[in-house]
């Protein structure tokens, strides 16, 4: 096997050689994620009995972290010490966008990227700092990002854009990059996952620009996450303790099982996937017993760590095999998360943070959840209505005709009020008028072929409406 997997190797350098849209380091990149994969670098399973549940010491929890200093010129020393950079990769194809996710609509017509500016202005005007924001982009999103980026030329953010990896993906059957097939399109490339951040950090100059400017921290986060804002408690209690890296973790509910987890393993910490997982677990995996927390993805990490690490070639993260298929051509894309890298960092921790700092927005049916009465918008800060008691939010399901933004929002004469809603779900052909209430538990199924209208003003409680007889 061995013998056959250098062979492939070697022929796979020369072809991947040969690609001139990519840049040497990518190349050495890919080759190297190959070589690794091919040697049994996959995601490997945990041997379960040696997996413990981590302390106070290794998961902090939030509220036992320190007060933030009260005096603004202490916060301005430690804001001058952060960046912010947002994974902002990601396109909007669920959703029916053709541009990316931090594009679209939130709230008051303000985007997620509008909405990541204004928080961190708000912070840079109130402390007199200069914190800076950094999107990493994929080769999908980086013209359109760098079109955007100019609206903000004179907000009092300093915005710098930098792409991550771009790699062919590799044909399954003769292990050749789809490039090579004449496979010259976008369709050719993937990139391979946000464990990349940490390479493309370094390879494009960014990494040495911040270190050479004071700044010591880097936090990131998903740029669909509204929750992932900038905590003072964290990056103080970060500095202070001299942690090179941090991930956010929150208690589990039944609608997160399958997320990563933190565990404490061999004497370090670090994230366990469900992939690592042995099948005869996966359900102690899911259950919320012994597993009470996952990975929210928002990271904090110490940027001379990510130097020292990213130069010695020391990330080696589980890679994840993602199989797809282009024009009828099976290929592979080998991805890292950014998350597994926790074990390659010194006094790496978890911190165990309220449900507030995860609010993703990746359907509709989150972005009904965002626009409705449920938040309230301050600053840039999406803030959850304290009127509505329950700290769980209702969980709402849209069929498919909600499912592209367009027709979401074409379907909805206005958000209906749902602070009262315990769960929503709505099939078939339904459209909502003006000052709708949902409150309990509301089902809404139009019959196939009938369009079913909810009038303006209607008051929904527990109900289960089938037809117009039913309102």
């Amino acid at each position: 096997m061995a013998a056959v997997a250098t062979a492939n190797i070697d022929k796979l350098k020369s072809e991947v050689g040969s690609l001139s849209q990519i840049s040497e380091n990518e190349k050495n990149g890919f080759i190297n994620l190959v070589s690794r994969y091919v040697s049994g670098g996959e995601a490997e399973h945990v041997e379960w009995s040696k997996i413990q549940t981590p302390t106070d010491e290794v998961v902090v929890p939030y509220d036992g972290l320190a007060p933030t200093p009260d005096d603004p010129a202490e916060i301005k020393k430690l804001l001058d010490k952060l960046v912010v950079l947002k994974l902002n990769g990601g396109l909007g194809t669920t959703m029916g966008c053709t541009g990316f996710l931090s594009v679209i609509e939130v709230r008051n017509g303000l985007t997620f990227l509008d909405l990541i500016v204004i928080q961190i202005e708000t912070l840079n005007n109130k402390y007199g700092s200069s914190v800076p924001l950094l999107l990493m982009n994929s080769f999908n999103t980086h013209d359109d990002t760098q079109k955007i980026v100019e609206k903000y030329t004179k907000s009092n953010v300093q915005i710098h854009t930098f792409n991550q990896s771009q790699y062919p993906r590799l044909v399954v059957e003769d292990f050749s990059p789809l490039p090579s097939k004449g496979q010259t399109g976008k369709d050719g490339w993937y990139p391979p996952g946000h464990g990349d951040v940490f390479p493309s950090l370094k390879n494009s100059g960014k990494l040495d620009l911040l270190l050479s400017q004071g700044k010591e921290y880097v936090f990131v986060a998903n740029s669909d996450n509204l929750g992932a804002v900038v905590d003072l408690k964290i990056l103080n209690h970060l500095i202070h303790k001299k942690n090179e890296y941090c991930m956010e973790v929150t208690p589990k509910t039944l609608a997160d099982v399958k997320g990563g987890t933190l565990i404490s393993y061999e004497g370090r910490v670090q994230l366990l996937e469900i992939a690592q997982v042995p099948d005869a677990h996966v359900n102690e995996f899911k259950s919320i017993e012994k597993f009470k927390i996952f990975n929210t993805n928002n990271l904090w990490v110490n940027l001379n760590a990510i130097k020292r690490l990213v130069e010695a070639d020391a990330l080696k993260m589980e890679i994840i095999p993602n199989p797809k298929e282009v024009d009828g051509v099976k290929v592979l894309q080998l991805e890292t998360a950014a998350g597994a890298a926790i074990r390659f960092f010194n006094h790496a921790i978890g911190i165990n943070v309220p449900r507030s700092r995860f609010l993703p927005v990746k359907a509709t049916s989150d972005l009904l959840l965002v626009q409705s009465d449920l938040y309230t918008l301050e600053d840039g800060f999406v803030i959850r209505n304290k009127a509505r008691t329950n700290p769980a939010n209702p969980t709402i399901e849209l069929g498919p005709e909600f499912k592209k933004v367009g027709n979401f929002l074409s379907r909805f004469k206005s958000i209906p009020s749902i602070l009262e809603l315990d769960s929503l779900k709505v099939s078939g052909d339904v459209w909502f008028g003006a000052g709708v209430v949902l409150k309990g538990k509301v089902t809404i199924t139009a019959k196939s072929g009938v369009k079913l209208e909810i009038p303006d003003n209607a008051v929904l409680e527990n109900k289960d409406i089938n037809g117009p007889e039913d309102l």
